[in-house]
């Protein structure tokens, strides 16, 4: 099985239940604290706009698409339950082309259903994870492993999956950890973090990995590379995204312009985080592969849902074709001595 996938993702699978609310029956305001809180009539009969169901999501089966649409040869693992769910979820996988040799079905657990509440081009999802008996699988010697969110009671398969790395240095590992893992703070998943190749966050996850109030973008990197991440890579919103390489060096990407509003923002962050890695895997150097991982963003958030909108290799390079003249990566901090 050496070297059988080119990529494979490590996640929870959900399905997102999308409800379109009505803005004239919910609200939204800020607290003192600045936090933007979603209001409703409580015992009210609300009406909504609408609703979406989407399938075999969540950040690492949306980092499989991407991958997969880009042409690398990808495989899932997973786990689901044994119920219509986890087989509607089977189907949609075997649609988008991604082997489904490390899905797990465990018989009498439930497949994971959020429900996501849509205001304009914002959400708030409401979860619930399954709570499933995590285990790696013999998964060869792929070239890339991509791990994200799972549920709270996954710590010990944070370092099996570390672990799996330390016996084999030839697979490549990016992480984009999920909330929870975050929460879990950097000593408890040191392991994870020092056998990272990529490590995507955003400026605020940063901060609290770190545990610091400095928001400077560089300070953020170099934090993550002395606590062994090799290649850190932090997302700061509208002001695009910014990389630190093993050498010292940090590159900055601005965002590729939208073409119309978008309609919704899910799965921005893993479209970035999958394209840069899936970029590299096919053998890009990295200021191309970060030229290319805004524009999966870009298209993914003019579709509901993280999936429709993920492009092919063929579909990108058009759109890099027609980028703006200001659409290039920057130096912004040569090689360090």
């Amino acid at each position: 099985m050496e070297h059988s996938f080119d990529f494979i993702a490590i996640g929870d699978i959900v399905t997102d239940e999308f409800i379109e609310l009505d803005p004239r029956e919910a609200v939204v305001s800020e607290n003192e604290e600045g936090r933007k809180i979603l209001s409703m009539h409580f015992g009210d009969k609300l009406p909504y706009r609408g609703a979406t169901t989407v399938p075999a999501v969540g950040n690492s089966p949306n980092a499989a698409v991407a991958a997969t649409r880009l042409g690398l040869k990808t495989a899932l693992v997973t786990h689901i339950g044994d119920d219509e769910g986890g087989r509607e979820i089977l189907t949609q996988l075997e649609q988008n082309g991604i082997d489904r040799t490390f899905v797990q079905i465990q018989e009498g657990k439930e497949t994971n259903h959020h429900y996501v509440l849509r205001y304009g081009p914002e959400r708030t999802i409401l979860i619930k994870h399954e709570r499933y008996e995590y285990r790696l699988p013999d998964l060869g010697a792929p070239r890339w492993i991509y791990f994200s969110s799972v549920g709270e009671d996954s710590l010990p398969y944070h370092h099996e999956i570390a672990a799996y790395i330390e016996t084999h240095p030839e697979v490549k590992l990016a992480f984009q950890p999920g909330s929870f893992q975050i929460k879990l703070g950097y000593e408890t998943l040191q392991d994870i973090y020092k056998a990272c190749a990529l490590f995507f966050c955003n400026r605020e996850e940063a901060m609290s990995i770190l545990e610091t109030k400095e928001r400077d973008i560089t300070a953020l990197l170099d934090g993550l590379h002395e606590r062994g991440v090799a290649t850190p890579v932090v997302t700061d919103g509208p002001e695009g995204a910014y990389v630190r390489e093993e050498d010292g060096s940090i590159w900055h990407m601005p965002m590729y312009p939208d073409p119309a509003p978008p309609v919704d923002r899910t799965g921005a962050g893993d479209a970035f985080a999958s394209t840069f890695t899936a970029c590299l895997a096919r053998g890009m150097a990295l200021p191309e592969a970060l030229r290319r991982a805004p524009i999966n963003s870009m298209s993914v958030v003019q579709h509901i849902g993280a999936q429709e909108g993920l492009l092919s290799m063929d579909a990108l390079e058009e759109f890099l074709a027609r980028a703006p003249s200001h659409y290039v990566p920057h130096q912004i901090r040569a090689p360090l001595s």
